[in-house]
C-alpha cells in the first residue's frame, strides 16, 4: 500500500472485462494490471500516481476511487 495515495477498483462495476485492457493502460504511472481477466491495483506503484484521473474517466462509471492519504480528502466519481 501506497504512502500518500490508496487505489481502490470495485469490481462489481468492473463487468464489461473485454475492456480490461484499455482501463489498465491509460495510466502513465503503470498503476494498474490484469489478473484472471481483472484489474489489479500495483501496490508498489501506487506512490507513483499524479492525480490525472484518466483512470477514472476510462474505468466504468464508480468502479475507481482514489484515497488521499495525505490529507482528508477522497476523489472518486
Amino acid at each position: 500500500m501506497g504512502e500518500f495515495i490508496k487505489v481502490e477498483i470495485d469490481f462489481s462495476k468492473c463487468t464489461d472485462v473485454s475492456n480490461v485492457g484499455k482501463w489498465i493502460q491509460v495510466c502513465p504511472v503503470n498503476i494498474f494490471s490484469v489478473e484472471n481477466n481483472q484489474p489489479v491495483v500495483v501496490e508498489e506503484n501506487e506512490d507513483e500516481c499524479t492525480l490525472c484521473m484518466l483512470c477514472i474517466e476510462a474505468f466504468p462509471l464508480g468502479a475507481i476511487r482514489i484515497h488521499k492519504l495525505y490529507g482528508n480528502r477522497k476523489t472518486n466519481r
